[in-house]
């Protein structure tokens, strides 16, 4: 095999694996821990303060996965 070494990163299962090892690493609330710090630095940019920005964003990548290769 090639590559890969039997590593199932990228996968269900391995994302699966991955949050187990994370909870028993650093605690069952390792996710709750990490998404309180980013709230916290969040300074409410982006899509958030500006529709106008994700309608734009929005076409593009619209546009852009319709156009023929």
């Amino acid at each position: 095999m090639k590559g890969g070494g039997g590593k199932m990163s990228g996968t269900k299962p391995g994302g699966k694996k991955a949050a187990k090892t994370n909870k028993e690493r650093y605690g069952t609330d390792f996710y709750e821990l990490i998404g309180r710090i980013g709230g916290k630095i969040s300074r409410g940019g982006g899509f958030a303060k500006d529709p106008e920005l994700a309608r734009r964003a929005g076409k593009k990548g619209g546009l852009a996965s319709r156009k023929k290769k």
